[in-house]
């Protein structure tokens, strides 16, 4: 369960937030004062910290560094009765997640400590990162699913770079984890960055780390993920959207074996093995402008092509069928099979989101569905997609199939909106409307 912190002087506002959480399925710790604060801190490892400025023991917007020091991978919302430009400015820098002001954004209380429960569970993600497949572990007997196997396997052995292309979800980490175990490096760390996620400055920091002092709110120094990966792998996702001056700083690294942390004098020598992945077509994008030629030889040693799901529909059973067995396993329960109606439904849909979509598929299903998987458990884009273009003719009324499904995930989660939503998808504003809309009522019932 994640954990949340609360630290704030006055009662009555404090024990309202506890409540509020606790109901959105936290486990809340409390803290009338800075003090407590840190103990409560030190004690608990709360992935989130809602704190009020104004403490008995200090102002909670200086203090954010200590919090920070004392836990680096927690992210930190400061909640004030009185917000102003110039303290909220302060607070981001200090390194707050947040700053929100007391009675005007109760209605966004909720969803920012949701996404800080995110990039809390990042920090983690990204520090932990192991390798979880090997060759082995992929699925697939289609003829281009198993040229792709074979040419990264032959690539494994090696320490030349790699480039993966094809479209979202076709399973880019999944190759770049087992062409790491595949490798004399697989002792080492794997670490996957998604380019994408970063800013240009928060990527570089990111990637090279800084030194304390290189600018306001760098307390202490930090490792880049060039050094944490040393000796092992550094698995890139979407390098077509790194800048293009970052990209000339990576292709030092990959000329030369070293880097500059910022606000360093003196380059820090790395050995490490890059694999970067893309959706996009580099070559365009470099007649565009957008991707540095020399860096996309330096990248593109080895290329390998994943063919998109439609293309290799033999695949999609098998796949389900794993999928099928992960998920009703992680949710501890029974599924009898599935359907015939199910099987062919999946058959014939398009899966532009590939295998990460039939992932998705599977799992809302395994949650809503009672006894066997039905045509009824799928998504709605699913459940009225025909092999003619139509809907099917006991889908017509897409209303109630919608206040069904969100019916079945309400029940499953017990009511905890927040955990709803991000299984539907959908934002947390919208669920609320959908629900006041349908009249979906406390029993969650269909």
């Amino acid at each position: 369960m994640s954990k949340l912190l609360i630290i704030d002087d006055e009662p009555i506002i404090r024990k309202l937030l506890a409540k509020m959480m606790e109901l959105e399925g936290y486990e809340v710790f409390q803290a009338e004062d800075f003090h407590t604060g840190m103990s409560q801190l030190k004690k608990n490892h709360p992935q989130v910290v809602l704190c009020d400025v104004f403490l008995p023991d200090g102002n909670g917007v200086e203090l954010i560094p200590k919090m920070k020091e004392c836990a680096p991978d927690s992210e930190i919302v400061m909640l004030t009765a009185h917000g102003n430009i110039e303290d909220g400015v302060k607070a981001i820098k200090n390194g707050a997640f947040d700053y929100i002001t007391k009675g005007d954004d109760n209605n966004k209380i909720i969803p920012i400590i949701s996404r800080a429960m995110d990039k809390a569970g990042d920090h983690q993600t990204l520090k932990k990162k192991t390798t979880n497949y090997t060759f082995d572990s992929i699925i697939g007997s289609s003829p281009g699913i198993q040229s792709s196997i074979q040419l990264a396997r032959k690539v494994a052995v090696t320490d030349v770079s790699v480039l993966l292309t094809g479209e979202t979800g076709t399973g880019k980490e999944v190759f770049a984890q087992a062409i790491h175990s595949g490798s004399n490096r697989r002792v080492h760390p794997f670490v996957a960055l998604n380019c994408s996620a970063f800013s240009r400055d928060l990527l570089e920091s990111e990637l090279f780390g800084y030194k304390a002092g290189a600018f306001t709110g760098a307390m202490k120094e930090k490792k880049g993920l060039f050094e944490i990966a040393n000796h092992g792998t550094l698995f890139l996702d979407e390098i077509g959207e790194m800048s293009y001056d970052l990209q000339a700083k990576l292709l030092r690294v990959l000329e030369t074996g070293e880097y500059f942390m910022i606000g360093a004098t003196i380059p820090t020598e790395v050995d490490v093995r890059i694999i970067s992945a893309t959706n996009e077509d580099l070559p365009k994008e470099i007649e565009k402008g957008h991707f540095r030629e020399d860096l996309f030889y330096r990248l593109s040693v080895f290329q390998i092509h994943l063919s998109p799901l439609r293309e290799r529909r033999e695949d999609i059973i098998p796949l389900a069928k794993l999928f099928l067995t992960r998920y009703s396993k992680k949710l501890n329960k029974e599924i009898d099979g599935i359907t015939p109606s199910f099987i062919h439904t999946l058959k014939r849909a398009e899966w532009k989101g590939n295998v990460r979509e039939l992932k998705n598929v599977i799992e809302r299903s395994c949650i809503v569905c009672d006894g066997k998987l039905t045509a009824e458990d799928l998504p709605l884009e699913l459940q009225t997609y025909q092999e003619n273009g139509g809907p099917q003719s006991d889908t017509m009324d897409l209303a109630a199939v919608e206040r069904r499904h969100i019916a079945r995930v309400l029940a499953y989660v017990k009511g905890n909106k927040t955990k709803a939503a991000r299984l539907l998808k959908i934002g947390l504003t919208t669920l609320y409307r959908k629900i006041e809309e349908y009249h979906i009522d406390d029993s969650f019932s269909n």
